[in-house]
């Protein structure tokens, strides 16, 4: 019979000599090993989730039962929790993208009955290999299912991921003693709720016949007695730059700062390392290999922070962490309490700061446009997918106007409602009947809206901030006037908003250097044929590598392009010519070009042709003038690469060849924006048709 001494030894092991099972673990534990119940904990960051699933699993391993299974959705998470695993002898192992190489041998290991505990990330959990000779041995023989971040299975929840809704198969097929744990730290009443539907594991909470309940709810309180929440209104986003520049050395510890952009992180990890400061930018494109030792340097404090996009959230544990900035807001309070959650676990203080700009609300507005798409849309999917055969990813786009991010996601929430399958080859349609949800898909963004605006009241709230984000948490222990004390509002400010002039003037100097390289595109999409373009394989007539001033999500030159971009069409101002003249001063050319042409414009053509025109003049380069679209061309909407390539084939006029001989060199091809990179890289193959030797592209603005 197990006992709670069994657990508190196995506690020991997990987290040293002086750690203490506390009541509420242990009653998590014994619902799930001792009554094979289910159970929802929701407790907040710290609280120690995690031991409650592995002492669990060692006992039930030694009770006889199977191996338990957590679906866990990040790669620090995963590393962390095989660490944990080890100090308590449980053997584990991971399956994920960065250790392909592995899993043969670990699916050996789970038939064999070698391995305790497995964590599968929920893209697992639909590769076909996987789910139809591992998953089923799994849902047969294990001892326990653990859900963690669970929140990500609800539409509600701040980080939906079309995934995770197909962990109620693995669950459907489980036997019926098999015990279920869901975790999370950021689940509030309505996340509750869906969580138990998704995971069809009936109500959460709901009493039974016989009085008792069918799964076990454990719902704490979310008050962090470490945190010190603080925001501070420093201006512009160089004098945010700037305040963090002058006051990253003041925080405590090491620590993380949150970006909004890949872009930002970039800049700001550059502004800083530049002044002397050990930072470094840690983003979603950052490679794998490089993630684990950026993670390694901040857990052995050889960095003062990372400089992260939300990326570097979920499960990354680092208990001595001493600060959380974020410079920019999340557009979500329950995102918030989730990131600044990583702060303080086993220090008495740290500091949480935020740093809001006017401009976090254009990159809200972003995000929400690159939702679920319309109906029609998902349709053409569907339509596309009844043939005799599977069909890739790469094959589809051609067929269906969705890049490739919008066209995976689509694929996953229809295979989870049944309506598309993935198996060996690609993803077949099954035939089964799919309703449109547009009621669900319009409360959702309504939803979104609520928090955007709970995220603005956060910052203007003269109220206790702590109490604020647990109000939005639905805390259950939260009192009607409850203060925390510590922020900002409750104890007073410890930030000034106010920058020393020089520090301001020198940071925005450094992030208004224009220039940022914007690299060709090499390959033509794949299945152009099938939209009658003869165009395939390796590109080898189009653009060489060009430049544009800057991202609009840049810190620098961000607003001043975005706000240059939004305005009525005009001549180009005097301080945009000169950014240009420098980007181009600076650009390491084997070819000088001798000539500039101007690409026509449905939005700028005034814009976009003075540029070229003043251009011309100061670098003494022979004028060609615009390139024009032809009569009958179309502005191009879709999204999808191959429909655009199609859709820009035959777009412009031919330019005079006699002129771009007798300019005698590359010409410098000008745009205002570029953002997929295919209108420069369509219009440069009709200007070298007509004779130039190479195309240099060159944009006010690039999108990202």
């Amino acid at each position: 019979m197990t006992t709670r001494a069994d657990a508190q030894a196995i506690l020991e092991q997990l987290a040293g000599p002086g750690a203490v099972l506390r009541d509420d673990q242990w009653t998590a534990i014994e619902a799930l090993v001792v009554h094979r119940r289910r159970a929802l904990v929701v407790q907040r960051t710290g609280w120690g989730k995690s031991a409650v699933y592995f002492i669990s699993a060692k006992l039930l391993r030694a009770a006889g039962h199977g191996p338990t299974v957590i679906v866990s959705p990040l790669l620090a998470l995963m590393r962390n929790q095989v660490a944990a695993a080890d100090r308590a002898g449980v053997h584990a192992a991971t399956i994920n993208s960065s250790n392909v190489t592995d899993w043969a041998e670990i699916h050996d290991r789970v038939r064999s009955g070698d391995l305790d505990v497995l964590l599968v990330s929920p893209e697992r959990l639909n590769n076909p290999d996987f789910r139809d000779q591992v998953l089923p041995s799994l849902a047969h023989d294990a001892g326990l299912v653990v859900v963690d971040e669970a929140h990500c299975v609800s539409d509600w929840g701040h980080d939906f991921r079309p995934d995770y809704r197909r962990i109620r198969t693995l669950l459907a097929d489980l036997g019926a003693d098999v015990p279920v744990l869901a975790t999370t730290a950021t689940a509030n009443d309505r996340v509750v709720a869906d969580v138990a539907a998704q995971l069809g594991v009936g109500d959460f909470g709901r009493e039974d016949q016989d009085g008792g309940s069918d799964t076990l709810v454990l719902r704490g309180g979310l008050d962090r007695e470490s945190l010190r929440l603080s925001v501070v209104n420093a201006g512009n986003p160089a004098q945010r730059a700037a305040w963090l520049v002058a006051q990253l050395d003041s925080l405590p510890g090491s620590g993380i700062v949150y970006t909004l952009t890949v872009a930002q992180a970039h800049d700001v990890a550059s502004l800083l390392a530049e002044q002397g400061h050990k930072v470094a930018a840690y983003t979603g494109a950052t490679e794998a290999s490089e993630r684990e030792q950026l993670e390694s340097d901040l857990l052995d404090n050889r960095v003062k922070a990372l400089i992260a996009t939300s990326a570097l959230g979920m499960g990354f544990d680092k208990p001595d962490l001493g600060f959380v900035v974020h410079l920019g807001a999340p557009s979500s309070p329950i995102a918030y309490y989730q990131q600044v959650g990583r702060a303080g676990r086993s220090t008495a203080s740290a500091e949480v700061i935020l740093l809001p700009g006017r401009e976090d609300q254009e990159v809200w507005r972003y995000f929400a446009s690159v939702a679920f798409p319309s109906e029609s849309m998902v349709r053409n999917v569907i339509g596309a997918l009844e043939t005799d055969r599977p069909q890739s990813t790469a094959a589809l786009e051609p067929l269906v106007d969705l890049n490739r991010s919008r066209l995976e996601m689509v694929l996953k929430v229809l295979d989870v409602d049944g309506a598309v399958r993935r198996v060996k080859g690609g993803w077949v349609a099954t035939g089964r009947p799919w309703a449109y949800d547009e009621q669900r898909y319009r409360t959702l963004d309504e939803a979104r809206r609520r928090e955007q605006q709970a995220m603005l009241d956060y910052q203007s709230t003269d109220g206790c901030r702590m109490a604020f984000l647990r109000r939005q948490l639905d805390d259950p222990e939260l009192g009607a006037d409850e203060r925390c004390g510590r922020c900002d509002n409750c104890a007073g400010s410890s930030y000034s908003a106010d920058v020393d002039a020089a520090v301001a003037e020198d940071s925005r100097q450094r992030l208004m250097r224009p220039g940022v390289e914007i690299s060709p595109r090499k390959q033509w999409p794949s299945g152009l044929a099938k939209l009658g373009v003869d165009l395939s394989g390796r590109i080898t007539d189009g653009p060489a590598p060009g430049r544009v001033i800057g991202r609009l999500t840049d810190l620098g030159w961000g607003a001043r392009l975005r706000t240059l971009l939004e305005q009525d069409d005009a001549e180009v101002p005097d301080d945009v010519v000169q950014a240009a003249v420098k980007v181009l001063a600076a650009w390491d050319w084997q070819v000088r070009p001798t000539a500039v042409m101007a690409l026509d414009s449905d939005t700028h053509p005034l814009l976009t042709s003075s540029l070229a025109r003043r251009l011309a003049e100061l670098g003494r380069l022979t004028d060609l003038g615009v390139l024009r679209y032809t009569p009958e061309r179309r502005p191009v909407t879709a999204a999808n690469s191959a429909y655009r390539v199609a859709a820009l084939r035959g777009a412009w006029e031919s330019p005079d060849p006699d002129a771009i001989s007798a300019a005698g060199g590359p010409v410098l091809l000008v745009d205002a924006m570029t953002d997929t990179g295919w209108t420069l890289t369509m219009a440069a193959r009709v200007v070298r048709s007509a004779g130039a030797p190479a195309v240099l592209p060159f944009a006010l603005a690039a999108t990202s």
